[in-house]
């Protein structure tokens, strides 16, 4: 995938990454799904924002989700990721684990001819994400192989 802004670039797994982890984090925030936070920006602004993804990594996180907030109009929800077990959860999963998770996924399910962004889109809007982010199961700390198998096959 080529920056949209420098064609000599190309886009990376890790501005990809850092996608994932920064709608995690606006996510957790606004109490919302990550797949709220993706549908409610829009194709080409995930083109813009991969593009500028080796910049805005050097930004202050806070800053970038405060300004995802305010630029793309996300409102706060109700749905809680700390809304667990204690019996069955120890500890919660960081925002940087479940964007690696959530990366991973994307790139072993890329389809041929699907660009980061598209893939972005598919993975977060696919119903497995309700089971990965139940973190009162143990979907999301499965072998990498072992979520792109249930992807694959439509679920755990």
């Amino acid at each position: 995938m080529t920056n949209k802004y420098f064609q000599d670039e190309e886009i990376t797994e890790n501005d990809l990454y850092f996608l994932c982890y920064m709608i995690e984090r606006v996510a957790r925030k606004l109490h919302q799904r990550n797949s709220y936070v993706v549908n409610h920006i829009s194709k080409e602004e995930w083109l813009r924002l991969i593009s500028l993804a080796n910049v805005l990594h050097c930004e202050n996180p806070l800053k970038v989700e405060d300004d995802w907030i305010k630029d793309y109009q996300l409102a706060s929800g109700s749905f809680s990721i700390e809304n667990v077990d204690p019996d069955l959860v120890n500890e919660i999963p960081t925002a940087i684990q479940m964007g690696k998770v959530y990366t991973r996924l994307i790139l072993s399910t890329m389809k041929p001819n699907e660009d980061y962004v598209d893939g972005l889109i598919r993975v977060y809007n696919d119903d497995i994400c309700l089971t990965i982010d139940n973190y009162n199961c143990s979907a999301y700390y499965e072998p990498s192989y072992v979520i792109t198998r249930a992807y694959n096959e439509g679920g755990f």
